[in-house]
């Protein structure tokens, strides 16, 4: 899907009409940034990588994390790396 020259639009256009809702879950981000789920786990334990997120539940630690699709989509636009 990505490639170097998407931007923030066609990023969002492409989630927004994959997944067709306006936010994705921990397994949806991880497929889309091609990291393992744990490692997106670690990512939010250390609080590092990753576009804004929040947690839905009364417990923190077992809450749903959700992601907004437009953050998910700014966060892939510019954190895209470079390849030669």
């Amino acid at each position: 899907m990505r490639e170097n020259s998407n931007t923030y639009e066609e990023i969002y256009d492409y989630l927004k009409q994959k997944y067709k809702r306006v936010t994705i879950g921990k397994k949806e981000l991880a497929h889309e940034m091609g990291i393992a789920l744990s490692t997106l786990d670690l990512y939010i334990s250390k609080g590092v990588g990753l576009p804004p997120y929040k947690k839905v539940g009364s417990r923190s630690k077992n809450a749903k994390v959700i992601f907004d699709i437009s953050s998910v989509a700014r966060f892939l636009s510019e954190n895209q790396v470079q390849t030669i």
